[in-house]
């Protein structure tokens, strides 16, 4: 089967202005891919991410949506800490409430994965939707939003700061059983430029042990760095495990 690929663009009324998209594949396990810090949606596509998964895809076993990000107005820009993060909350009510609905069918939960800080934006939807999420693939990505935006903190950085948030869920909160139900996969490298993600991990894995969360917290070695080369490797390998042979 060739891939079909398509580029739809599409209105979006939280934004208000049109947003972009890639799609590959046209049936199997939805998988939305977020883009690294500052990134666009050409990212994973351009750095050869998707081919290293084009054997899911082709099988009809994985479909791809890498989504459009707008950090640089969000976590990354200047200004009002307020204000950014009212546009990180508007982003987030476009993919749940306009993108994803398109593509991931009535009844089923998609992947949620990115590198980088698109681990950062996985960590982000899974924990916060995990009725519409089954899998988090975060490789070399944060759990908590203070790295961006330092000691700054009210309601929505809260909202989207997963190593806040999740400490203060009660054991029998409706989402914890969906949570124990889907598969939580943390890879990080120990190589250069991962010491803050590793550091952010093992924060993280006291909180989801005492909740009785599952999780798998793949480190890789020590030559292991942050960047492309090694995601690459990482990408497929975990699709190859959730998935099975294409």
């Amino acid at each position: 089967m060739i891939m079909r690929v398509e580029y739809p663009k599409k209105y979006s009324y939280n934004l208000d202005r049109e947003m972009e998209c890639a799609v590959y594949g046209e049936s199997g396990k939805l998988c939305l891919v977020f883009p690294p810090q500052n990134g666009r949606f050409y990212d994973f596509p351009n750095f050869g991410m998707i081919d290293t998964v084009a054997p899911w895809i082709e099988a009809g076993k994985l479909r791809v949506v890498s989504v459009d990000g707008i950090d640089w107005e969000s976590w990354t820009g200047e200004g009002d800490p307020r204000r950014r993060i009212e546009q990180q909350e508007k982003w987030f009510r476009y993919v749940v409430d306009e993108l994803l609905p398109d593509y991931l069918p009535w009844g089923e939960r998609a992947i949620a994965t990115g590198c980088s800080m698109g681990g950062l934006h996985a960590a982000i939807f899974f924990f916060r939707r995990p009725d519409l999420f089954d899998t988090l693939l975060s490789m070399s990505g944060l759990t908590s939003a203070q790295f961006f935006f330092r000691d700054y903190m009210d309601d929505l950085v809260y909202a989207n700061s997963p190593m806040h948030f999740l400490p203060n869920m009660p054991w029998d909160h409706p989402w914890m059983d969906l949570y124990r139900q889907s598969n939580i996969i943390f890879v990080v490298g120990q190589g250069a430029w991962e010491d803050e993600m590793l550091a952010d991990l093992a924060a993280i894995e006291p909180t989801l042990q005492s909740k009785g969360i599952p999780y798998w917290a793949d480190r890789w070695g020590y030559d292991v760095n942050h960047d492309w080369p090694w995601w690459k490797k990482q990408f497929p390998y975990h699709v190859g495990l959730l998935l099975g042979a294409p």
